[in-house]
């Protein structure tokens, strides 16, 4: 059985739509990349440990005679190269990120920034887009056979050149190897490889040597966010790199649904924002006004309206929680693969009365045909928290790890009761 039938039925309902592909190239032009100063500045004098050559004053008298002198250079480059390739083994092993991009230890084993770089009472958009948009890129990839064609945003995660975007934006170049670029604020260019993907969370990890040097964005908490609070939304939009936008956070806890198939479908425990996101805003973040990142920029709904193409901002925006972005990202770092919590069992989708989820189906050795779970249950509550319709039910078990045990509150034949679930697992 593939992973998402278990949670889902092949009835699909009104949905946000994903973006990050528009139909044409970006609108703006790059800046060339940036003349960086030669490493090992020393003033004028030689690097410590190293003497100047004396001079040579009397080249006819020399001993040495002059068939070594190519030997010796030639030694000197061959130590050269060795050594420039055992630095950088040494390097990768002191970072501890390997050359897949995978770091052993998650999260804990990169340098992340959850420091807020603003004050508390800051009120300036200003300040955060200045703070914010070194640590902001573009993100460059192959979409059907076209170099380019697919065009997204993203946000530095680390030290170490991890930097976080949205599935749906990598999604084609990951699946034939296609490539994939960075961009950064100031125009630079630097080649990237997907590290790992969660099509159910719409999430990917890339990796980019070069982007080690630039400044990582702070990871703050959606959770303490409020209704009305003030964001900021950064990205790509349409191509026009580096552009931002603010709003306030309209909800919290919104369960959406994007994607055009079953297997593409990711849920979303989503914040809602009015910040303008466009076509190119995906995989962006969402900031507070204290310049830490609080979600990611994921979809928006339409009503069926153009932009070039494609369907634009309304001012019903949807990120997905930073909270999600850690767990994913971490299972990512470890593994190269992401996996999200599932309870074995089918449930309506289409049909959205506010009354509960409808269990369609139990299949047997689950989670759910565990607890008890059956085929006509509605299941009404999780963990406390009230269930309106399927997706809300699937959003609400992706809300969790696997492993955990959540409390359901289902009725059945007009009666009231409680089944414990604890949560099976799949990659996706």
């Amino acid at each position: 059985m593939n992973p998402g039938d278990q949670d889902r039925d092949d009835t699909e309902p009104t949905r946000p739509i994903s973006f990050g592909r528009p139909p044409a190239p970006p609108v703006t032009s790059w800046m060339p990349p940036t003349t960086q100063p030669p490493p090992g500045q020393w003033g004028g004098y030689p690097p410590p440990g190293t003497q100047p050559l004396p001079r040579s004053h009397d080249h006819s008298r020399s001993r040495v005679p002059a068939w070594l002198w190519p030997v010796v250079a030639g030694l000197a480059l061959v130590v050269g190269i060795v050594g420039g390739v055992a630095g950088a083994i040494a390097y990768d092993l002191v970072d501890g990120t390997s050359s897949s991009g995978t770091v052993a230890g998650g999260l804990d084993g990169v340098d992340t920034v959850s420091v807020p770089p603003l004050k508390a009472h800051n009120g300036s958009v200003a300040a955060v887009a200045q703070t914010l948009l070194p640590s902001t890129v573009q993100v460059v990839a192959e979409y059907q056979g076209k170099a380019g064609g697919a065009t997204g945003s993203g946000f530095v995660l680390d030290r170490q050149g991890h930097v976080i975007t949205n599935n749906h934006v990598v999604a084609d170049a990951a699946g034939d190897d296609g490539p994939i670029e960075i961009v950064d604020q100031d125009g630079n260019h630097y080649p990237a490889k997907v590290i790992g993907r969660s099509p159910v969370y719409d999430l990917a990890v890339l990796y980019a040597k070069g982007a080690r040097k630039l400044q990582p964005a702070s990871l703050g908490a959606s959770q303490a966010l409020r209704v009305g609070e003030d964001v900021v939304a950064f990205g790509s939009p349409l191509g026009l790199s580096s552009t931002v936008t603010a709003g306030i956070v309209s909800a919290l806890h919104r369960p959406v649904t994007t994607g055009d198939s079953g297997t593409d479908s990711s849920y979303i425990n989503a914040i809602q924002t009015d910040a303008a996101i466009n076509p190119g805003n995906s995989g962006g973040p969402l900031v507070n006004l204290r310049g830490q990142v609080v979600g990611v920029n994921s979809a928006i709904a339409t009503t069926g309206g153009s932009i070039g193409g494609e369907s634009g901002n309304i001012g019903v925006g949807f990120a997905i929680p930073i909270e999600q972005v850690r767990i994913t990202s971490d299972q990512i770092l470890k593994t190269g693969e992401a996996r999200y919590p599932v309870i074995g069992a089918k449930v309506q989708t289409g049909t959205d009365d506010g009354t509960g989820a409808s269990i369609e189906e139990v299949v047997g050795g689950t989670p759910a045909a565990r607890s008890g779970l059956r085929k006509g249950d509605l299941v009404t509550r999780v963990d406390g928290d009230r269930v309106t319709d399927g997706i809300s039910l699937i959003v609400a078990i992706r809300s969790h790890q696997p492993g955990e045990t959540l409390r359901f509150t289902v009725t059945r034949d007009g009666r009231e009761r409680t089944v414990r679930v604890t949560l099976d697992s799949e990659v996706g």
